[in-house]
C-alpha cells in the first residue's frame, strides 16, 4: 500500500518533469543547436528527444517546419567531413515530419514545401551495391541517386522512399509503400513496389487505375534496392 501511495505522489512530478524536458529540449530557430544547420527557418522546431542529427552544416530546414521527436536527419557518414558548399538535405517550409522518421542523405534529398508525413517514414538517396557476388553486400561501394519529393505531398506511415525516387506535386503515398522511380503530379501510389492506383485527369476527374501504374522510370538501377 505504501508503494502505491508513493507512486501516486511521484507520478505527477515525473510527468511534469518530462513535459518541461520536452519543451526545453526542442531545437528551435535562434537556438545554439539550430545555428549548427546550414539554414533553420523561423518558427521551425525539432521535437525532443531527437534521434541522430549528423552533418547539420549540410542540412537546410525552411520556415514553419515541425519535425517530430526521435527523428533522425543526417548528411554524410562521418562527422565534419566536408561535403561541399551546398546543403545535401533540403527540407522546405511548412513541412510536418512524423516522429521516428529517418532522412538519410549522401548526395541530394529535396523535400518540397508543405509536405506532410506520418510517423516512421524512411527517405534515403543511397543503397548498398551488390554487383560483386564474392564480397559481402555491406562491404560493397554504395550507389547514390538524388531524391525529390514535390510540394504538397502526403507520405503515409512507414513508407520508404528509395534512391532515385521523384515525386511530383500533391502525391499521396500510401502507408507502408516502397517507392522508387518517377511519379507525376496529383496521383495516389501504393504497394511494394509502389504503383499508381489513382490519378487526376486533365478534366479534373480522379481516375482509378486498375492495373499497371508503374513509375515512369522504375527499371531497377545498380544496387536497386529493397534493402534500405
Amino acid at each position: 500500500m505504501r508503494r502505491v501511495r508513493l507512486r501516486a505522489c511521484i507520478q505527477p512530478l515525473v510527468h511534469w518533469a518530462w513535459r518541461q524536458a520536452t519543451e526545453t529540449g526542442k531545437i528551435t530557430s535562434g537556438s545554439r543547436a539550430a545555428r549548427r544547420f546550414a539554414f533553420f527557418g523561423d518558427a521551425s522546431a525539432i521535437g525532443f528527444p531527437q534521434g541522430t542529427l549528423l552533418g547539420e552544416r549540410w542540412i537546410s530546414i525552411g520556415h514553419f517546419t515541425l519535425i517530430g521527436p526521435h527523428a533522425t536527419i543526417s548528411a554524410g557518414f562521418i562527422p565534419e567531413r566536408d561535403l561541399g558548399p551546398e546543403p545535401i538535405v533540403r527540407i522546405g517550409s511548412g513541412v510536418v515530419l512524423g516522429r521516428g522518421s529517418h532522412i538519410v542523405g549522401h548526395q541530394s534529398i529535396d523535400i518540397g514545401d508543405d509536405v506532410y508525413t506520418g510517423p516512421y517514414i524512411y527517405v534515403t538517396d543511397q543503397n548498398h551495391g551488390y554487383a560483386d557476388p564474392d564480397v559481402p553486400i555491406g562491404k560493397q561501394w554504395p550507389v547514390n541517386e538524388p531524391v525529390s519529393i514535390g510540394a504538397g505531398c502526403w507520405i503515409g506511415t512507414a513508407a520508404v522512399i528509395l534512391p532515385g525516387a521523384k515525386l511530383g506535386r500533391n502525391v499521396v503515398v500510401a502507408a507502408g509503400s516502397v517507392v522508387r522511380g518517377t511519379f507525376p503530379d496529383h496521383c495516389v501510389i501504393a504497394g511494394v513496389p509502389a504503383r499508381m492506383v489513382r490519378r487526376l485527369d486533365p478534366d479534373g476527374q480522379w481516375r482509378t487505375i486498375r492495373s499497371g501504374g508503374h513509375a515512369e522510370n522504375a527499371e531497377p538501377a545498380p544496387g536497386d534496392g529493397f534493402s534500405a
